[in-house]
């Protein structure tokens, strides 16, 4: 039974963050300003730049250890707060670059120019994820002074990485250079979603990924349309035909093998989604996604969060600016995301898909580029880790939710979580604060501030019942 001071406490903190919440928005409106995009040679400035400010950050929330790491063009932050060896120590991980715009129109404002409007800050990264990594930051601030505390009640270590959104190239190197400072008997992974911002729920897994990159060959090079139309290979319209045997008519995935080591939920699982007040309707409205589809036999949540996908993200050939030079194009390439689940592999994945193009185009006629660099696997918490009991309790007063109204959900994305907990030993807990609403990636990327707040009143609450937890 919840004790009266620990009700005490996390209503302190509500309280605290809410006469701060212009502050809240002041810091990320002001580091969002700073367009720390990764691999973009034009802006490594900007990335040292986000640290620097993330860094001030963090010594401001009182971290009396800050740090940036450099690896290849990666700036990653390093924060430390350790004052008691009989409490755990936890590592929070979440990155503080951001994806890169390509001369999207936005309508609220500029990438780099954030504005607020109505409690939402709009900007690229407001919510994937420098919003995420405030909320910790404000939530332990909170905490502190709720508490009236001069030290976090757990030992906290930050690694805020430059790099996630290429795929964490050097995160490996990274680990394993500092693997004695990263210590910890608790991961907690912050860039997830929640299921909205009025339901919250507990994230117990992320997918998998495996990038790949088809190339198919026709002409030696470009030639006139016309003069050839009729007797020349058309590598776009075979791409095509390739892309479009990737799924059967009940939009399951064609690789072979492909659903042979899926794990398929549990019986908790399953009545974990469907305790979910999860609207279709609603859901639609919030992605823009204008109407669900995918592997029938499934609903969506069980689609996003415990089946794999296979998903077209980029498509080039010919002219694609410019005015037409009316050629048949020597070349057209695609580029697949394909989002892994409990169970796979994905060098596996990646063999499947190898031999399924060789089963279908002589092996001249195509090229397959796999990222294994940045693959990753799935990862899954163990539901009966007490971090998330304590983690449910928490996000209970955070939020102003019944303890038995916090449900359990999936992460549809996914993010270096297997890599982590294989290199550091220590198991992974998933907290977030963004919505599906948030445009991750696309025009007008926003954050809710009030969100935000309840991410970080959470988190506030978070720690002391984890102390008690892990000890």
């Amino acid at each position: 039974m919840t004790s009266p001071e620990a009700v005490r406490r996390p209503r302190g903190a509500n309280a605290w963050l809410a006469a701060h919440e212009r502050d809240l928005a002041d810091d990320l409106l002001r580091w969002v300003a700073i367009p720390s995009v990764a691999g973009d040679p034009e802006r490594t400035d900007a990335l040292a730049w986000s640290a620097a400010e993330l860094e001030a950050l963090c010594r401001t929330a009182g971290f009396p250890v800050v740090e940036t790491w450099e690896q290849g063009e990666s700036c990653t932050v390093f924060a430390e707060w350790t004052t008691d060896a009989s409490a755990p120590t936890v590592l929070v991980y979440s990155h503080h670059d951001v994806r890169a715009t390509q001369g999207e129109r936005w309508t609220e404002t500029e990438p780099f120019t954030p504005v607020e409007r109505d409690g939402v800050v709009f900007g690229r990264g407001a919510s994937d994820a420098k919003g995420q990594v405030l909320a910790h930051l404000w939530g332990l601030r909170a905490h502190l002074v709720a508490g009236g505390r001069t030290a976090p009640a757990v030992n906290l270590k930050l690694l805020i990485e430059g790099e996630e959104e290429l795929g964490s190239p050097n995160l490996a190197d990274l680990l394993e250079e500092h693997r004695d400072r990263l210590d910890c008997d608790l991961i907690v992974f912050s860039d997830t979603t929640l299921l909205d911002a009025d339901h919250p729920a507990i994230c117990m897994s992320v997918r998998g990924m495996v990038g790949a990159t088809i190339t198919v060959h026709g002409p030696e090079a470009d030639v006139h349309s016309g003069a050839v139309s009729g007797a020349a290979p058309n590598p776009v319209l075979e791409l095509a035909g390739l892309l479009a045997g990737l799924q059967d008519d009940a939009q399951r995935i064609t690789l072979p093998g492909h659903y042979d080591d899926v794990v398929t939920p549990t019986p908790e699982e399953r009545r974990w989604y469907e305790r979910l007040p999860f609207d279709e309707a609603d859901w639609v409205e919030r992605s823009r996604t204008t109407r669900v589809v995918g592997e029938s036999g499934y609903h969506v949540p069980e689609r996003l969060w415990a089946r794999p996908s296979l998903e077209v993200i980029t498509v080039r050939a010919g002219d694609v600016e410019g005015m037409t030079r009316a050629v048949i194009p020597a070349t057209a390439t695609a580029e697949l995301s394909i989002r892994l689940v409990d169970g796979q592999h994905p060098q596996r994945v990646a063999e499947q898909l190898e031999r399924w193009l060789a089963e279908r185009m002589p092996r001249d006629r195509w090229e397959l580029e796999i990222t294994h660099k940045t693959a990753g696997a799935p990862y899954r918490t163990p539901s009966d880790h007490p971090a998330v009991g304590a983690l449910a309790e928490a996000m209970a007063t955070g939020f102003g939710v019944g303890v038995d109204e916090v449900g359990r959900m999936g992460n549809a994305g996914g993010g270096p979580a297997d890599l982590l907990t294989r290199t550091l030993g220590a198991p992974i807990v998933f907290f977030g604060t963004g919505l599906v609403e948030d445009r991750w990636h696309a025009p007008d990327e926003r954050v809710r501030l009030d969100v935000l707040r309840h991410g970080a009143a959470t988190l506030a609450d978070w720690w002391p019942r984890l102390a008690d937890a892990l000890r």
